[in-house]
């Protein structure tokens, strides 16, 4: 069921973008269902594949190079999906930079916390005397 939760909430969170991009357009919901699958695949897929191809100058630029491939991918789904209207290059770095924070903000909502970190402490000598 989280599943199908986080994929509605991001197709909502996609719809939110042309709100805070100009220039892109997301028409329906059904359209912002399409994408928000196509991204999720895309990045679940493609994505690693071209990080490691490009591993050398992500590394030159300190990871930023990866916010262009992230632009590149959003541009690509829009291409594929008739609905997702991005005319150019830099609406899709500004559409996928917001899409990514608002899609981290929904898996921050729903994550149930459960992650903890356990530190355990190595005392040396075992028995404790010391």
């Amino acid at each position: 069921m989280t599943l199908i939760a986080r994929w509605a909430l991001n197709a909502v969170a996609l719809m939110l973008v042309p709100e805070l991009v100009d220039g892109l357009e997301v028409t329906s919901y059904t359209t912002a269902l399409i994408s928000a699958l196509l991204l999720g695949l895309v990045n679940a897929l493609i994505r690693p594949v071209l990080i490691l191809i490009t591993l050398p100058i992500t590394v030159l630029t300190l990871g930023i190079f990866t916010l262009v491939i992230n632009g590149l991918l959003f541009w690509l789904v829009s291409g594929l999906v008739a609905g997702l209207l991005v005319p150019d290059f830099s609406t899709a770095f500004w559409g996928a930079l917001v899409y990514s924070l608002l899609t981290w903000v929904v898996s921050m909502a729903l994550s149930d916390g459960s992650k903890t970190v356990r530190v355990s402490v190595n005392r040396w000598p075992p028995d404790g005397r010391g």
